[in-house]
């Protein structure tokens, strides 16, 4: 119920070449507050509910629990969500033994594209592909939640 993960900007769109799959995916929140998100993701034909939790120090790594439902229960969900819902493409890439997953958000987060690398142990080495910019791990402009609230094209 830990989630470890690291994020990155991402520098260029050379990633698509190497991608193994692709999800659209459209999620809002029901409650954005960092200390207890609770988010419903639409990717595919599969809604989910998820709930985190406040993260560490570093924001490596928080509480996640997350939970499959209905695609009807997600598109009802989505409707009583806080302002902001969230569109994006998610691409997947193996990288070493990792798989790294980087959303292009469309909408008012248009032009942000950003990877996040689920890992094991905080310590753990990731294989950085050279498209992999900043990291950004922590830095909560960058999470979803606050994007949702205070879209990138604002900035």
């Amino acid at each position: 119920m830990i989630e470890i993960e690291r994020k990155f900007l991402v520098i260029s769109l050379d990633f698509i070449a190497e991608s193994s799959a692709q999800h659209a995916i459209a999620q809002g929140y029901l409650n954005s507050d960092p200390e207890r998100t609770v988010r419903i993701r639409i990717k595919g034909e599969k809604g989910y509910l998820t709930v985190k939790g406040s993260g560490n120090k570093t924001g490596t790594s928080r509480m996640e629990w997350e939970k499959e439902i209905s695609l009807e229960e997600a598109k009802s969900l989505l409707k009583l969500c806080e302002q902001g819902v969230i569109e994006k493409t998610r691409y997947e890439v193996k990288s070493g033994k990792h798989t790294i997953e980087i959303d292009v958000f469309h909408g008012e987060n248009e032009g942000l594209i950003m990877a996040e690398v689920e890992l094991e142990d905080e310590n753990e080495a990731i294989l950085k592909p050279n498209w992999l910019g900043k990291e950004v791990t922590g830095d909560k402009r960058y999470y979803n939640s606050y994007i949702s609230l205070y879209p990138f094209n604002r900035w």
